[in-house]
């Protein structure tokens, strides 16, 4: 028709050569027609002007009716054929994708989840499989504090037999997750010869113990949930789209890999910070002065404290527990030894490598001595007049003062115990328990003050003067001149042995050590008035200033042991405290450090070596892990601020919301995604620094997760528990 192609296929449809059934295009000369024939193939109805056979003949004229029913021919003769058949096999459903976690942090908090989430995936397991990735750079199980690599001298502070990983106690099977033995029965089972079930183990057999938790998590195989140990520090934690299960957060390890996860639980334990301006004096002061130290505020154990020669002066700056563990590694860490007295106590044999050590703190005084223990292990102290209910009703009426609304029924709780104990020694158990009685019914709306309730003892026999306030016990020198040192470690040797007296009493039969375990029994209550803006602004401020070293003072001390070790080394010129109200100075005459006692006269030492032994504190504008500092800077988590009445007080911590958890972003909405376990959100809650569970009845805990377990069904919840009130922080939406 044409040698062009284009102009032939014109042609072509424009004479009907070529022509499209049913095809309504203008060039479309549309003459043929297509049918379904009677046997069910398709043929040509007509065929118009193209150069083709007609198939079986013309079939006459092709009416709409006609067509409808060739194009249903299909469907009533096949289709319901098939329908009548039984339905073909479905290929299997995809196995559902499994929910990813990120535990970061290794130690107490992080091993508490896993044992728990075992636990109740072995009773219920989850709908999805979940798979956890538990990440620490040090040991996975013990975390950096508590590795079991460390001085055997180094003691907990708890009594063993207070300390459990298990969420439920040892039955008649085999230990595992959700039934164990706590640290005392696991402690004298493996080391029947050295172990002291009713005392304080080393850190390094807790270590040990929860190396041992771990073995029983991992070995759990739990269907549908995996666990692999990491050991790994997480550098980042980026934000990815958007998934199924909410945004995903992808962490990049220092080991070079990515691991992209649903869900991140946070349980990274005390924190490493960025030196202050005085530490960066100091330190740089000791740096350009050789020999001369200065040795950073950490955990013992980090501490280069090898490096102090024998014979060196060793100023130790703050006398709490980090100071106990400075002086063993600094005494029997150099194989001195300590001997019974001939007349009771201890003596202390040295090695002839020992500094001198002079500790110096504001109150001049070490931690008070632990009473011996007289508890079992799920005692349960019931609050006559700082009751939960009391301190809810005043909570509901709005952010409270601590000092005149908290602290009066706190103190007469206390000497409620104080005077009681001595009511019972005195006159008997009945007395005691009317005169509690009478305290309890008595007073409602307003405290009883300390005369009131030595007055109301008194109406029962010689019970003696109540406390007029917690001062009294945690600051026995204020306000005392000594002429020389001798004079005050003279008192001070006094002072100590009078309270390991009554630290020898016990803790329920001694009126004082009964009196100081107060502090210890009534955390919960104290953790309701004051966790998430519950304290104003200043008093929130106050109370961490001033109430926290005061009760950490009375009841976070060591054990006897500890206290006559002190005594034993005082003795021996060892050790050579300086005094209260003590200064730490650099000074650049000397060449050295120097520390001399307000209330002390003479008492100027020249040191060798500066330790500071002060506990960090949880401060995130300050925290050098990379991971921390890199989700404040993207607005992943910040700091809380409670604000209150105009007021504000950044507190430093972590701002999150109530159980589960759940961190505050920037911008003051919470990240469902992720979860906050213990001292990263200290100041938010209170007193976050207990990383293990209490044999007994189950009770909320302030550094581990609540018992109830994650569910892990088709949209999954968080997986950490949720509680009845799941609310953030003052101004968070």
């Amino acid at each position: 028709m044409a040698d062009d192609v284009g102009t032939a296929l014109l042609r072509a449809f424009h004479r009907g050569v070529l022509d499209v059934p049913y095809c309504l295009h203008p060039d479309n000369r549309g003459a043929a027609r297509g049918a379904v024939g009677d046997d069910g193939r398709l043929r040509w109805a007509e065929v118009g002007a193209m150069p083709l056979l007609p198939t079986g003949g013309r079939s006459g004229t092709l009416t709409s009716d006609r067509l409808a029913r060739m194009l249903r021919r299909v469907a009533e003769e096949h289709d319901r054929e098939a329908d009548s058949r039984a339905p073909e096999p479905q290929a299997p459903a995809a196995p559902p994708r499994p929910l990813r976690i990120a535990l970061v942090g290794g130690g107490p908090r992080g091993m508490s989840v896993l044992e728990r989430l075992v636990a109740r995936c072995a009773a219920q397991p989850p709908e999805r499989p979940v798979e956890v990735t538990a990440i620490d750079p040090y040991c996975i199980g013990a975390g950096r504090i508590w590795r079991p690599e460390q001085s055997p001298w180094f003691l907990m502070n708890t009594p063993a037999r207070e300390v459990t990983m298990f969420s439920g106690p040892a039955d008649d099977g085999p230990a595992r997750p959700g039934a164990g033995p706590t640290l005392a029965e696991w402690w004298a089972a493996t080391d029947p010869e050295h172990a002291d079930p009713e005392g304080y183990a080393p850190r390094v057999v807790y270590g040990r113990y929860l190396r041992f938790v771990l073995g029983l998590v991992l070995e759990a195989r739990v269907p549908g949930l995996t666990i692999l140990p990491v050991k790994a520090k997480v550098l980042c934690a980026d934000r990815g789209p958007t998934g199924p299960d909410g945004i995903v957060h992808r962490l990049r390890l220092d080991r070079g890999d990515v691991l992209t996860v649903d869900r991140l639980v946070l349980a990274s334990g005390h924190p490493t910070n960025e030196l202050d301006e005085q530490q960066r004096e100091w330190q740089a002061f000791a740096e350009e002065r050789p020999p001369l130290q200065y040795v950073v505020g950490d955990s013992a154990a980090e501490m280069p404290l090898d490096a102090i020669p024998p014979g060196a002066t060793v100023g130790v700056l703050g006398m709490g527990l980090t100071f106990y563990d400075v002086l063993s590694a600094l005494t029997l860490g150099r194989g001195g030894t300590f001997e019974p007295a001939a007349g009771g106590g201890l003596v202390y044999r040295p090695s002839g490598r020992e500094p001198r050590i002079v500790p110096a703190s504001r109150s001049g005084i070490p931690l008070l001595t632990r009473g011996r223990n007289q508890k079992s292990a799920d005692f349960r102290y019931r609050a006559r007049l700082f009751t939960p209910d009391r301190m809810a009703a005043l909570r509901a009426g709005g952010p409270l003062e601590f000092r005149t609304q908290v602290m009066p029924w706190l103190l007469a709780e206390i000497n409620l115990v104080l005077l009681g104990t001595r009511l019972r020694h005195a006159v008997g158990a009945d007395a005691a328990e009317e005169f509690a009685d009478r305290a309890e019914s008595g007073y409602h709306t307003e405290a009883p003050s300390p005369a009131e309730l030595t007055d109301l003892a008194s109406e029962f026999g010689q019970a003696g003067e109540a406390l007029p306030e917690l001062g009294r016990l945690a600051r026995p020198f204020a306000g005392r001149r000594f002429d020389a040192p001798e004079d005050y470690r003279a008192a001070l040797a006094d002072w100590l042995r009078e309270d390991l007296a009554e630290a020898v009493l016990g803790n329920v039969d001694g009126p004082v050590k009964a009196a100081c375990d107060v502090l210890r029994d009534v955390r919960a209550t104290i953790r309701s008035v004051v966790d998430f803006a519950g304290l104003t602004p200043d008093s929130h401020q106050r109370f961490l200033a001033e109430f926290n070293p005061v009760a950490a003072v009375i009841s976070t001390g060591p054990p006897t042991r500890r206290s006559e070790q002190f005594l034993a080394l005082l003795a021996a010129g060892v050790l050579q405290p300086v005094g209260p109200a003590a200064r730490f100075r650099a000074d650049a005459g000397l060449g050295c450090f120097t520390v001399e006692s307000g209330q002390v006269s003479d008492s100027r030492v020249q040191l060798d070596a500066l330790v500071d032994a002060r506990v960090p504190g949880t401060d995130l504008r300050t925290d050098r892990d990379p991971l921390i500092r890199g989700l404040l800077a993207d607005g992943m988590i910040r700091t809380f601020v409670n604000s209150w009445a105009g007021g504000a007080f950044d507190t430093g911590g972590m701002a999150t919301t109530d159980s589960p958890f759940h961190p505050v972003r920037a911008d003051g909405s919470v990240e469902r995604t992720m979860h906050v376990i213990g001292i990263p959100s200290e100041h938010t809650r209170w007193f976050t620094q207990v990383g293990s569970g209490r044999p007994g009845p189950w009770g909320r805990s302030p550094g581990t997760p609540t018992r109830s377990p994650p569910r892990c069904s088709r949209t999954p919840p968080a997986p950490l528990p949720s509680s009845r009130r799941n609310r953030p922080p003052p101004g968070a939406p």
